[in-house]
C-alpha cells in the first residue's frame, strides 16, 4: 500500500482512532486480514468469520508488526475503530485508487473470469507494472484488498469482479472505477441465485454502465458471439470494442484448431495487425479468453505481434484451472476442480476429448471424473443430465460420476445416451473415486477432475499424484 498516517487513514475510513500514541506512524505495508501475513508497516483488518474473529489476534498483529488494526471496537492495541470494517477497506481502497490514478480494467463473466484474468495480467506487464487478482478474490473483501497492493510505480490494476446478485458489481465499481470494461460471457452460473440468464445479464451489465464516456476513455470490451453481452452495447456511453469469432469481431480469431494435445491454435486478428498463437493452455474455450485478453492489451497499446507472442508463452497463473500433470508412469491427471458450471463442463470435457485422440495412439483412455454443479436451482437436473450426455458424444471412455443425488443424475445421463454399463459409474465420495482410478488407470490415460469448489474434488487429484511420482505437463 502507498504510505498513509494512522490519522489519514481514519479520516478517510471515518473512523476513530484508538491507543494509537502517534497518529503520525505510517502505515506503508500490505492491508491483511491474517495476522500471519502481517508485515512490518501492516494494516490489519480484523474481519468476522465462521469460525474465528479476526478482533481475537489484533495483539498478535500488532506484535508481529501490525501498524494498527481496523476494527469494529477497541482491542488493547493500535486501532482506528469503524462500524463495519469491509466498508472501510472499501473507502480506503477507493482513495488509494484515485491517489495513484492507475488504469483500472475490470472483468466479469459467468465462466473464466480468472483465467481470462491471468492472460490479461501477463500481456500487460509486458507495457509496465501490473497489480492483478489473486486467484479468485473477487468479492467485496478480495477486491479492495487486490487493490490496495497497488503502489505509485503500478501502471495498470486488473481485477476480476463477481457477482452473487444484482448491485454487487455496481458496488465493485464503485470502489475501483474502471477506465476498461470487460463482460466475457453470460452463462448459467448462479443461474438459481439470480433467476435465470437475463437476470445474469443485467448484473454482469453494472459493469459497462459505471465506465466513463468515450470522449472520457471509456472502453467496453464485449463478446460479440454472446448475444446477451453484445446488447450491453446500448448500456454503456464508453466506445465498444467487440472480440470473438463473429465476423464483424475487432479483435478476432480464424482457423481455430486444437493441437494433438488439445492447445488452441488460430491466426489472432486486431484493427493493426495479425500474428499466429499457439497457446500453452489447454481447451478450444481458451480461445475466447485470449481474444478476450487481446482486446484488452490492444487498447492499452500493446502490438499485434507483440499479443501474439505473449499468449502463446502465457501460462496457467491460478490453481486447479486446466491444471496438467504427467506422472512418472504415463498417466496425465488434468486438475480442473476448483469450480464447474455447465459452460465450463462442457469445455472441459471437449478439452478432454481433443487430448484423447494423443492417448488413444498410445492405448491410453480418456476418463471424466465429474461432481456435482452448485448453484443451478430448477435447472440442476437438465444440466447434470446433459453433461452425462456430452461426455457420450465425446466418446470419453470412462465417466466416473462423485457424489449425491446429482452425480447420480450425471451417471444416468450418460447411461441414457448410449446405453453405457461399465463405461460409467457412480461413486459414493472422493475417497472412492481415488481407490477405483488406483485400481483401473493405466499408462497413457488421460483424467479429468472437476466438480463446483465445495465438492472438493480436488483431492482425487492431489492423491493421484501423491501417490506416484510426477512430472510437469
Amino acid at each position: 500500500m502507498i504510505a498513509l498516517s494512522l490519522a489519514e487513514i481514519a479520516a478517510i475510513v471515518g473512523g476513530q482512532q484508538h491507543d494509537i500514541p502517534d497518529p503520525g506512524r505510517t502505515a506503508d505495508g500490505p492491508v491483511v486480514i491474517d495476522s500471519r501475513e502481517v508485515r512490518p508497516g501492516s494494516l490489519f483488518a480484523a474481519l468476522p468469520g465462521d469460525h474465528v474473529d479476526g478482533h481475537d489476534y489484533a495483539e498478535r498483529a500488532v506484535a508481529a508488526g501490525a501498524a494498527a488494526v481496523l476494527a469494529t471496537r477497541p482491542v488493547g492495541v493500535p486501532a482506528i475503530v469503524v462500524d463495519d470494517v469491509v466498508t472501510a477497506l472499501g473507502a480506503l481502497a477507493r482513495a488509494v485508487v484515485e491517489k495513484l490514478g492507475t488504469t483500472v480494467v475490470a472483468l466479469t463473466g459467468s465462466a473464466g473470469k480468472t483465467s481470462t484474468k491471468d492472460l490479461i495480467a501477463q500481456l500487460l506487464q509486458r507495457l509496465g507494472p501490473t497489480v492483478w487478482t489473486p486467484g479468485s478474490l473477487n468479492n467485496e473483501i478480495g477486491l479492495p484488498l487486490t487493490a490496495l497492493s497497488a503502489d505509485a510505480g503500478t501502471d495498470t490494476l486488473v481485477l476480476e469482479m463477481g457477482a452473487r446478485g444484482i448491485g454487487h458489481i455496481r458496488y465493485l465499481t464503485e470502489i475501483t472505477p474502471p477506465r476498461v470494461g470487460l463482460v466475457l460471457n453470460v452463462g448459467t452460473a448462479h443461474v438459481g441465485e439470480f433467476g435465470g440468464r437475463e437476470q445474469i445479464a443485467v448484473a454482469k451489465g453494472e459493469l459497462v454502465e459505471a465506465l466513463p464516456a468515450a470522449e472520457a476513455g471509456g472502453v467496453a470490451v464485449l463478446n460479440a458471439d454472446d448475444p446477451l453481452v453484445r446488447a450491453m452495447a446500448a448500456r454503456t456511453k464508453a466506445r465498444v470494442v467487440l472480440f470473438g469469432e463473429s465476423a464483424d469481431a475487432d479483435v478476432r480469431a480464424e482457423k481455430v484448431r486444437l493441437t494433438a494435445t488439445g492447445q488452441p491454435s488460430f491466426t489472432l486478428h486486431t484493427p493493426t495487425g495479425c500474428g499466429d498463437v499457439t497457446m500453452r493452455l489447454y481447451g478450444e474455450h481458451h480461445v475466447s479468453n485470449a481474444l478476450a485478453a487481446a482486446a484488452v492489451a490492444h487498447e492499452l497499446g500493446m502490438p499485434a505481434h507483440e499479443i501474439a507472442s505473449a499468449l502463446s508463452g502465457a501460462g496457467q497463473l491460478s490453481r486447479w484451472r486446466m491444471e496438467v500433470t504427467e506422472r512418472a508412469d504415463g498417466v496425465t491427471i488434468v486438475n480442473d476442480a476448483y469450480n464447474a458450471n455447465p459452460e465450463s463442463m462442457r469445455a472441459a470435457l471437449r478439452a478432454l476429448a481433443a487430448m484423447g485422440e494423443a492417448a488413444s495412439a498410445r492405448g491410453g483412455r480418456t476418463w471424466a471424473v465429474l461432481g456435482p454443479m452448485a448453484e443451478l436451482g430448477e435447472e440442476a437436473l437438465a444440466e447434470h443430465d446433459a453433461v452425462g450426455r456430452l461426455a457420450v458424444r465425446l466418446n470419453v471412455s470412462k465417466l466416473v460420476a462423485v457424489g449425491g443425488r446429482e452425480a447420480a443424475w450425471l451417471r444416468m445421463g450418460a447411461y441414457n445416451e448410449g446405453s453405457w454399463g461399465e463405461e460409467s459409474v457412480h461413486v459414493s465420495d472422493t475417497q472412492a473415486a481415488v481407490d477405483l482410478l488406483r485400481s483401473e488407470l493405466r499408462p497413457g490415460d488421460v483424467v479429468l477432475v472437476k466438480a463446483s469448489r465445495s465438492v472438493g474434488l480436488e483431492r482425487v487429484a492431489q492423491q493421484l499424484l501423491e501417490r506416484e511420482g510426477e512430472v510437469r505437463g
